[in-house]
């Protein structure tokens, strides 16, 4: 199954929040092609919702989408 790692092929949106969104859809998207069988997932979210550390290191993924969004558009061109 092929996944779609830029949804609409555009990183450009009309608002910081919807840039926001594609962000958080982006690292949701990478976890699901590093980790490809759903019950591996399913397994592992315990794991990390209870783990500050890694709670943290996927803010910073969002974070770098969201950067990247952020600066395709031009910072909602101020």
């Amino acid at each position: 199954m092929a996944i779609d790692l830029v949804p609409e092929n555009s990183l450009i949106r009309a608002t910081p929040e919807e840039g926001r969104q594609l962000a958080m859809k982006m690292a949701r998207l990478i976890i699901k092609t590093t980790q490809p069988d759903e019950d591996a997932r399913n397994r592992l979210r315990d794991v990390y919702a209870n783990d500050a550390g890694m709670l943290i290191q996927i803010a910073q993924v969002v974070a770098t989408e969201f950067a990247t969004i952020a600066a395709a558009n031009n910072y909602w061109r101020k």
